[in-house]
């Protein structure tokens, strides 16, 4: 919509207050309905601004979360290779053969497990 126009108001009337009056109310109720406009477009300002502070949020947590799915990859990646690892080095391992239980070893005693 574009502006307001006041529209002239043509009345008949042996009483000219009541034409001024009209006039007023007219003034009025146009400056009330500008009030509101102003207030409307102030609103869906703020309502787009809110829209798009959110949006940025989303986009850095999204992009935050494939990132983090990817560190996940990775050291799954990792844990599966070092498994694997562990896996060929058990057969070979002097210190899993040992009849000692590995949280009561000392040094003294891994070298007396030693092969």
């Amino acid at each position: 919509r574009g502006p307001f126009y006041v529209h002239a108001l043509i009345l008949r009337s042996d009483k000219p207050g009541l034409i001024y009056r009209c006039s007023e109310d007219e003034g009025r109720r146009l400056k009330k309905r500008e009030k509101n406009r102003v207030a409307a477009q102030k609103s869906r300002k703020r309502q787009t601004q809110r829209a798009d502070v959110l949006h940025e949020a989303c986009e850095l947590l999204e992009q935050r979360n494939r990132k983090l799915r990817r560190e996940v990859d990775s050291l799954s990646e990792e844990q599966h290779l070092l498994t694997e690892a562990l896996r060929a080095h058990e057969p070979l391992c002097p210190i899993m053969h040992c009849s000692f239980t590995s949280s009561s070893l000392q040094p003294d005693d891994m070298a007396a497990c030693s092969v």
